[in-house]
């Protein structure tokens, strides 16, 4: 079926065919700088969220049989699911209904307190670890840091170098470094994917939920160590490292996820998405110093 980008009239369409007794209550659209999936309130207490391609089809399906299970056991609240959408009225996707939880992203409202940041998230990260994995389904960021090589960070370290954006052959004898680490050789773990300000809420300045397990499945945990340079300072991330409770190779590891990531993403939307861009630019250029390179 082919797929209609979600506006308010078609989630006011899905939501009257599949949910009516949610059919009378108001839809907004929620402004996002999120790259896979549009937001609608849905009344005051719950929120649609809508793939924007295909492929994001399958996170919906994801949260829906995995959240449920994960929640119970994490300090922070994450969105609960409490409806299963599917295809229809000329939209291709599963698309789901989740309780609204308060607060504002990372992105429009800062986390101010860093040092409470940073424990809350190393907590959350150690918890989720915690949770028993078996049948977890693989993250897309859940292997190793390396597979970035082929086809993304080299031409992207070539792209920004040529523009003066970064010296590239700091970044490259950065990445080299990074090619070399031990890679994850226990069994997989569960891992959230994607811990960027976006999907990070905060209320009166502080960390209060985590939001979007669209990246959620199982793997090498070091992914989820890139809000220690995408989000945090030089004086809080011993805090959060503390209490992540990762060992000094999936630290490493995290520090090579924050460069490459930060390099091919700020590459690849520096003009089609600045917000993120920004935030890409910050991971790299917090992870570099700790190289040492000249």
């Amino acid at each position: 079926m082919p797929m209609s980008m979600p506006d308010t009239a078609l989630v006011r369409r899905l939501v009257a065919a599949q949910f009516p007794h949610w059919a009378g209550l108001p839809v907004r659209q929620v402004d996002s700088a999120g790259t896979d999936n549009a937001m609608f309130r849905l009344g005051d207490a719950l929120v649609v969220r809508l793939p924007k391609a295909e492929w994001a089809g399958r996170q919906v399906e994801k949260e829906q049989r995995w959240l449920p299970r994960i929640a119970a056991h994490l300090p922070l609240p994450v969105p609960v699911p409490v409806g299963d959408g599917q295809p229809g009225d000329g939209y291709g996707e599963r698309w789901g209904v989740y309780e609204w939880i308060d607060g504002d992203d990372a992105f429009r409202a800062p986390v101010r307190d860093l040092a409470h940041a940073a424990l809350e998230l190393g907590r959350f990260g150690c918890a989720l670890r915690a949770v028993d994995a078996t049948g977890g389904p693989a993250s897309f960021r859940g292997g190793p840091v390396t597979d970035w090589e082929d086809g993304a960070m080299a031409p992207a370290i070539r792209a920004l170098g040529a523009d003066g954006t970064l010296d590239a052959d700091v970044v490259t004898a950065a990445w080299e470094s990074v090619l070399r680490l031990p890679q994850w050789d226990r069994a997989p773990v569960w891992v959230h994917g994607d811990l960027l300000p976006g999907n990070l809420l905060t209320r009166d300045g502080r960390l209060s939920a985590v939001i979007d397990f669209g990246g959620l499945g199982v793997g090498d945990p070091a992914c989820d160590m890139m809000g220690a340079w995408t989000l945090l300072t030089p004086e809080t991330r011993p805090l959060f490292r503390e209490a992540a409770r990762v060992d000094d190779a999936t630290w490493a590891r995290g520090r090579g996820w924050a460069l490459c990531w930060g390099v091919v993403t700020e590459q690849y939307y520096r003009v089609t998405n600045p917000v993120l861009a920004a935030v890409a630019h910050r991971a790299w250029t917090q992870a570099l110093p700790e190289y040492g390179i000249d």
